[in-house]
């Protein structure tokens, strides 16, 4: 399970700076769909937060310049890499307590955390996506079988028929 969790984590950095340079290209700041990559990174970084049991070092939603969004992705994806190097299988069922923003509090496995955070941000990567889309320019291919393949999947070009 971890060689797979760790394989995944590498792919969410590659997606993640797939995205970055998307929106870095683009020739005025896709507002929209820098406020949903912010999402990805914070949201990223309130789990790793919670794994390690300390404070969060950015909100959930931030409001970051680009330059800002891509150091964070960089301390996200630090913070994962260390987190996920020394984890055993046994640690991956160790029952993780917290207090979400609405105030409940939950326990979880440190496993079912990890598979939340990688699902949650690919669906946000998904409207990232469709965001840049939506403002005519050119989605990121972050599919996982183009991170497996090293090149990316299928797309269709902003404009083309389908």
């Amino acid at each position: 399970m971890l060689t797979e969790l760790r394989n995944m984590s590498r792919h969410t950095a590659w997606a993640d700076e797939a995205l970055l340079e998307a929106i870095s290209a683009a020739p005025a700041m896709p507002t929209d769909a820098a406020r949903e990559m912010a999402h990805i990174l914070g949201a990223d970084e309130h789990w790793l937060a919670r794994l390690e049991g300390r404070a969060p070092h950015a909100r959930i939603w931030p409001d970051e310049s680009l330059a800002g969004l891509t150091q964070l992705a960089a301390d996200v994806q630090r913070g994962y890499t260390n987190f996920l190097a020394q984890l055993t299988e046994a640690d991956l069922h160790r029952m993780v307590a917290y207090t979400n923003t609405a105030g409940i509090t939950f326990e979880n496995s440190v496993r079912d955390i990890l598979h939340h955070v990688l699902l949650h941000a690919h669906y946000h990567r998904g409207k990232v996506n469709l965001l840049l889309r939506q403002a005519g320019l050119e989605p990121a291919p972050v599919d996982y079988i183009g991170f497996i393949r090293g090149i990316p999947a299928a797309v269709t070009k902003v404009g083309a028929a389908t």
